[in-house]
């Protein structure tokens, strides 16, 4: 396949992706210009941190004004996913991938476009990638855009309402995988139960919300990985 149709076909399969990501980023959108960030600021965010989840709480600590260290470190655990995504996709990349255009490229692995890379048959090339990746960008951008550009548009129910997509974006997200996996499902207990300790218990009531997600998401994923360590023969049954 050369390089327009590839790019082409990446284009298709990114166009899901982008629709998706519309309606979640126009929550980021509507959350920026409600406490009082403007627009192009919103969409400065969206367009240089395509990173969801770690986007909502490093603009959360920065709004209630968490320090330097504490974004910087909340940021990094909830992101660090990306570096062994984009370890994993790099094994499928072509040869021909120059190292330039991998470190491009990197910047637009998420977790649902390293899903759609994983599943595409045969080697990954730059501009596979490169369409696979500029559907869902402009998507992220355009969606936040419009949600900070029409949240004074909009009733207050409907805010509300809409207030709530992420949430329910993550619960969609973890209840399959915890229904069919009990590693995913004792790790979600593990958070909750933390969470739930960090928040009620008096002791720990000055910690701010930035390092209660990172005790929580560090103390759980290291429960797990003791408790279920993943065997190597397992690993070459599914890397041949």
């Amino acid at each position: 396949m050369d390089k327009k149709n590839a790019f082409i076909k990446g284009l298709k399969d990114g166009v899901p992706i982008c629709l998706g990501y519309l309606s979640v980023s126009f929550t980021f959108g509507m959350m920026c210009t409600e406490n009082g960030l403007p627009f192009w600021i919103a969409l400065l965010i969206s367009m240089t941190n395509l990173t969801s989840a770690g986007q909502f709480a490093g603009t959360a600590l920065i709004l209630s004004g968490g320090g330097y260290l504490e974004i910087a470190v909340t940021t990094f655990i909830i992101n660090i996913r990306y570096m062994l995504m984009s370890l994993s996709l790099s094994q499928k990349a072509a040869p021909d991938m120059t190292t330039l255009q991998r470190g491009t490229l990197s910047f637009v692995v998420t977790d649902e476009i390293f899903a759609v890379a994983m599943q595409e048959k045969g080697l990954i090339t730059a501009a596979y990638l490169a369409g696979l990746g500029f559907t869902p960008y402009w998507g992220w951008a355009l969606g936040t855009l419009f949600g900070a550009t029409a949240t004074s548009l909009l009733p207050m129910a409907l805010r509300s309402a809409l207030g709530i997509a992420i949430y329910g974006m993550f619960i969609a997200i973890i209840v399959p995988p915890a229904r069919q996996v009990k590693p995913v499902a004792l790790v979600i207990a593990v958070s909750v139960v933390l969470s739930c300790i960090l928040k009620w218990v008096p002791f720990f009531s000055k910690l701010s919300s930035g390092w209660k997600i990172i005790i929580c998401a560090v103390v759980a994923s290291a429960y797990a990985a003791l408790r279920y360590p993943v065997d190597s023969n397992d690993e070459e049954a599914v890397n041949p």
